[in-house]
């Protein structure tokens, strides 16, 4: 599985994922929340920055079930989802992960026709290559 580059604006999220915790970057001065996360405000223009507590529910906005030829550390895995969630409380900040039947689960632990647009997740997180990330769980079976 590809692991996501760690980067210093970014940090933050990944030290955030590793206790188990949602957040998102927003600005101290505007208030306005940002991702991905970057030095400056797009709105104000401010560096003051924040690290928002989310409540780790969404809902999918978008997913796509890719199709070989695939990378070969996912061909194994296929057919699996990606999906775009939006965050509940934070409708304009969407996240790239998986849904999964369980935290630890493989990517293709979910049956494809149970995704649907709009469905609601929550998030939960487990360890891939030193690195905590994020995915999702459906709300209802």
């Amino acid at each position: 599985m590809l692991t996501p580059v760690v980067d210093e604006d970014g940090a933050p999220f990944w030290e955030y994922a590793a206790r188990g915790e949602l957040r998102i970057q927003g600005c101290a001065d505007c208030g306005e929340l940002r991702f991905p996360p970057r030095p400056c405000c797009p709105h104000c223009q401010s560096f003051a920055a924040e690290w928002r507590l989310m409540s780790g529910r969404g809902r999918i906005w978008s997913y796509v079930l890719p199709h070989p030829p695939l990378l070969p550390d996912y061909a194994a895995q296929a057919p699996y989802n990606a999906v775009l969630v939006e965050l509940a409380d934070a409708p304009r900040i969407r996240l790239v992960g998986n849904v999964v039947a369980t935290p630890d689960a493989a990517l293709d632990s979910v049956d494809p026709g149970r995704l649907r647009i709009g469905a609601g997740v929550r998030v939960a997180f487990t360890e891939v290559d030193g690195v905590t990330v994020p995915r999702w769980l459906l709300e209802r079976g």
